[in-house]
């Protein structure tokens, strides 16, 4: 998935009854929210593979049992294309072992009607604030790879063995450089990684081990 640090968020809510997701969907723009309504999981589906990599952050708002895909069908198919929005389901009484089962798939939570329209609001806004934390972490990840992917391949040289904690004399001796070549090397290194210092560099380096 491909988004911005500063791409909106938006409630994805998929309910086969077109006057409970009307409702929903009213309740929702009036305390400020961002909502695209769907009446079947398949059609929510179809507009997931006509956005691709592009797919908008947000949470979606399932109910669980609907004609067609259920709620938790759904959730399936959001894990298969690698989504990891948080979901919310909306469920009835007999609709709990159903909806456990997702909840040990990775579902946030789950709401069961009837519900208050304060305790809906606050338990989705809480899931976009996970939503947003998500692409925040995504978009410094994005942003850490890329500077990463700016080093040569001396500078990864020299930077790994910085982390490792090597003087620039043991790295000059190690990789048959001169002193004042490690130097501009480890110089560089700091620059491109927006960084101050080795431990610094540890740190990040213990985050990406793969880098």
């Amino acid at each position: 998935m491909t988004t911005s640090s500063t791409d909106p968020m938006t409630v994805f809510l998929v309910d086969d009854e077109p006057a409970v997701r009307a409702a929903l969907s009213f309740l929702l723009r009036s305390r400020g929210l961002a909502v695209m309504d769907f009446a079947s999981g398949e059609a929510l589906l179809e507009q997931l593979a006509a956005w691709g990599e592009r797919v908008p952050p947000g949470c979606f708002v399932l109910d669980v049992r609907m004609a067609g895909m259920s709620g938790p069908a759904v959730h399936e198919a959001l894990l298969a294309r690698g989504l990891r929005h948080p979901v919310l389901f909306l469920s009835g009484h007999g609709d709990i072992p159903m909806v456990v089962e997702a909840l040990k798939r990775g579902a946030f939570d789950f709401l069961e009607k009837p519900y208050s329209d304060n305790t809906l609001v606050d338990r989705i806004e809480q899931a976009l604030g996970v939503a947003a934390a998500m692409q925040q972490h995504a978009a410094r990840d994005a942003e850490v790879h890329a500077r990463l992917a700016s080093l040569t391949p001396r500078e990864r040289d020299v930077m790994r063995l910085v982390a490792a904690g090597r003087l620039n004399k043991q790295i000059a001796a190690e990789l048959n450089l001169a002193m004042r070549t490690v130097e501009v090397y480890r110089a560089r290194v700091f620059a491109k990684l927006e960084l101050r210092s080795s431990a610094e560099l540890g740190a990040l380096l213990a985050q990406y081990p793969d880098s």
